[in-house]
C-alpha cells in the first residue's frame, strides 16, 4: 500500500523542476495526480519539460495522472481547473501550490504588469485554489495544502547578498505573502483537520528556471536535487494536521 493511496493531489507548475518531482513522488506513493501548468506542451519560454512528460513518467511507473492546462493568473481558469479535477477524480485531498512566474528586476525598474502577474500566480492563485478545495476537505474531515516558498521570503541582509543584487525583492514579497497565507490558513482550518504548510528548498535547486535565471549551475556542488523537496513534501502531506500544520519548513526539516 502506498502512503497516499486513495488520495487525489493537484500539483501546480508540474511541467518541470520541483513541481514535476513532487507530482512523480506523490504518484509513486499512490496518489492520483492532477498535474497542471499553463500549457500541455512547451510554452513560450521554451524551458525543457512539459505536462505530458510528467504525466507520462507517472503512468510509466504504474501511477495514475491526468494533465490539465490552466493559466493560473486567470480566475476563471482556476475555477475550471478545480471543476475538471472534481469531474475526473471526484475529490481533491491535496493541493500543492508550486506554480510561479518570476522576473528578477530591481523595484525601481519593475513594470506594473509584471508585478501584477507575479502576485496573481504566486499569491492570488494559491489563495483562490485553497478557497475552491477547502469545502470538500471540510466535508471529508481532512486535507493537505502545501505552498512552495523560497529563502527569498526572508528579509535581506545589509550589506546585501548576491540574491538581493539580482533583483529578488518582488519575488521575495510574493513568497513572504504566501508564507503569511500559510500560517493564517493553518490557524483558520486547525479545527477542520486540514494541514497547511509552507516548504522551501534548503539550498537552491537546479531546475530549468533557476538555471535560466543564473541562480545556480548544473554542476553546483551546493545545489539540492529536486527529489529532496519531493521527499519533504511527501512527509508533510502524509501526516494528519494534528501533527504537522502551520509550518514554515525547509526541505531538510521534515526528513529523517
Amino acid at each position: 500500500m502506498g502512503e497516499l493511496d486513495g488520495r487525489v493531489a493537484i500539483v501546480t507548475g508540474a511541467s518541470r523542476g520541483i513541481g514535476a518531482a513532487i507530482a512523480e513522488a506523490f504518484g509513486a506513493a499512490g496518489a492520483r495526480i492532477a498535474a497542471t501548468a499553463r500549457t500541455l506542451e512547451e510554452g513560450t519560454n521554451r524551458l525543457p519539460g512539459t505536462l505530458r512528460d510528467t504525466v507520462g513518467r507517472i503512468r510509466d511507473a504504474g501511477g495514475t495522472a491526468e494533465a490539465f492546462a490552466a493559466d493560473l493568473s486567470v480566475p476563471d481558469d482556476r475555477a475550471r481547473l478545480v471543476s475538471q479535477v472534481l469531474d475526473r477524480f471526484g475529490r481533491v485531498d491535496i493541493l500543492v501550490n508550486n506554480a510561479a512566474v518570476t522576473y528578477f528586476t530591481p523595484v525601481a525598474d519593475f513594470s506594473p504588469r509584471r508585478m501584477a502577474l507575479m502576485f496573481d500566480v504566486q499569491v492570488n492563485a494559491p489563495t483562490h485554489l485553497a478557497q475552491l478545495v477547502i469545502p470538500g476537505m471540510r466535508e471529508r474531515g481532512q486535507g493537505w495544502i502545501l505552498n512552495i516558498s523560497s529563502v527569498a521570503a526572508r528579509h535581506p541582509s545589509i550589506p546585501p547578498d548576491r540574491l538581493a543584487g539580482l533583483g529578488a525583492t518582488v519575488y521575495g514579497m510574493c513568497k513572504a505573502a504566501l508564507e503569511r497565507l500559510t500560517t493564517g490558513l493553518a490557524a483558520e482550518l486547525y479545527a477542520d483537520n486540514i494541514a497547511v504548510n509552507s516548504l522551501a528548498p534548503t539550498q537552491v535547486v537546479p531546475t530549468p528556471g533557476t538555471l535560466f535565471h543564473g541562480l545556480t549551475t548544473e554542476n553546483d556542488p551546493n545545489a539540492e536535487p529536486p527529489e529532496v523537496m519531493a521527499a519533504a513534501a511527501l512527509a508533510l502531506c502524509r501526516e494528519p494536521a494534528s501533527k504537522v500544520t502551520g509550518l514554515i519548513a525547509y526541505s531538510q526539516d521534515p526528513l529523517p
